[in-house]
């Protein structure tokens, strides 16, 4: 019996002996959340197809290089993809260090893109610094930057956010980046980040009281700002009317992008056989792209769009469930939130559910700052994800200092947790475990 039992003894001691000495790099590739890399690659890929389907008339039009804009998307992607796998090996905790500076940097950007000879203006508004040999839009750093600052604020005072002098230091805070924005005239940026500003508000544990006197007073100024400018106020009060509208004069971007999803029915026309991108349709490889898609690849394409931003939002979500703290919650809270709002707007208004805005769809949609700040966000997603990975594993792991005291203060079960903490932290742990 001894020589029988002991070769599977001598195998399977060196199988126990790999599993644990784990180098560091190993331990960092077997915590990816592999599905979210899966779907942001895929997402990207078709993006850049569609970039190039709908921008290649208007390309040729322009510079007589059909690929000019997939050329561009396909460095800047380079540089997002680089820097999502820089953050995604980096600590997320270390961003808690930088927040105040990145803060102040991302301020004095909107602040100067505001200043004449220094921002770039393009039909009144001013919201591009032009570098020659690219675009920078401080909007799209500013979204980023509000869910780093706002994040490290709300875990640093806890429970304060549920008295109305937390909420009084926190919207004091949100409306600096929110008002330069504005000034900027991008009202859908605007909207975009008070939403997250909100979300992040939700995730803390703020009284539903306070919440709901925010969308209040929030909705009423918005409603100011829109009147306040004449084009604002016509896109409102022509809302809905688009396709009645037998002269075509106003909200043309509305009616065209209707005309081009019923013309692509179930299935499309075909990929590259767009007649909305010979200059019908404006802005067709930026801000209404998925009009391009419901075109040339049908209702089957642009469902497979909103399936896969679903998905994303539900690896999103798990994240922030399972993130090291409340630092990691917060902030993969609003990234996720982030994406999915954008999303939401810039479908809605393509297929004229809300009024038309300039947002542009995350990942798909031709632009620069917008698709590294993107790609950069889900970056730091898939640390948190990876973090709340290894410490839901059994296995006893190698920490930092930094990452050891976010394990500390895990949030496993009240995430609006009032305290930020689990009334019984054992046995959340313990059955995260035995979910594993």
């Amino acid at each position: 019996m001894a020589v029988q039992t002991s070769p599977t003894r001598s195998l399977d001691l060196p199988i126990r002996r790999a599993r644990v000495e784990l180098t560091p790099a190993a331990r960092g590739l077997a915590a990816v959340d592999g599905w979210l890399y899966v779907a942001i690659a895929a997402v990207c890929a078709f993006g850049l197809v569609m970039v190039y389907s709908a921008s290649e008339v208007l390309a040729y039009q322009q510079t007589g290089n059909p690929s000019y804009f997939f050329e561009r998307q396909v460095a800047y992607m380079v540089v997002g993809l680089a820097g999502m796998l820089v953050l995604a090996r980096l600590d997320y905790h270390h961003l808690l260090r930088f927040s105040r500076v990145i803060g102040l940097i991302t301020v004095l950007m909107l602040l100067a893109v505001l200043v004449p000879h220094i921002g770039k203006q393009v039909n009144g508004a001013r919201r591009w610094f032009d570098l020659g040999v690219i675009e920078l839009q401080p909007s799209a750093v500013a979204a980023l930057t509000v869910i780093i600052v706002l994040g490290r604020w709300l875990s640093d005072r806890g429970t304060l956010v549920r008295s109305w002098r937390g909420i009084r230091d926190y919207v004091i805070l949100l409306i600096i980046p929110v008002a330069l924005i504005l000034a900027e005239k991008d009202l859908g940026s605007t909207i975009v980040i008070a939403a997250v500003g909100g979300v992040l508000l939700f995730l803390a544990g703020a009284r539903y009281r306070h919440l709901i006197t925010l969308l209040v007073v929030g909705g009423g100024v918005g409603w100011l700002t829109v009147i306040a400018e004449p084009y604002r106020l016509n896109r409102i009060t022509c809302f809905g009317q688009s396709v009645t509208d037998a002269s075509l004069s106003t909200c043309w971007q509305g009616t065209q992008a209707l005309f081009g999803l019923g013309r692509g029915g179930l299935t499309g026309v075909g990929l590259g056989n767009s007649i909305l991108k010979y200059a019908w349709l404006p802005e067709a490889h930026t801000d209404f792209i998925f009009a391009i898609i419901g075109e040339e690849l049908g209702l089957i394409g642009t469902a497979a769009v909103v399936v896969a931003f679903t998905f994303l939002a539900w690896r999103g979500i798990r994240a922030s469930l399972r993130a090291p703290d409340r630092f990691g919650t917060l902030l993969s809270g609003g990234i996720t939130a982030w994406i999915c709002i954008q999303t939401f707007v810039n479908v809605a208004a393509v297929t004229a559910l809300i009024p038309t805005t300039g947002i542009p769809l995350p990942f798909i949609s031709y632009g620069g700052t917008a698709l590294v700040m993107n790609l950069a966000a889900v970056g730091i997603l898939c640390n948190v994800s990876a973090q709340g990975r290894r410490q839901a594993s059994p296995e006893k792991r190698s920490f930092s200092g930094v990452e050891r005291q976010g394990a500390l203060s895990r949030a496993n079960v009240d995430r609006r947790g009032r305290d930020g903490r689990a009334p019984d932290p054992g046995a959340g742990g313990r059955r995260r475990v035995a979910r594993r």
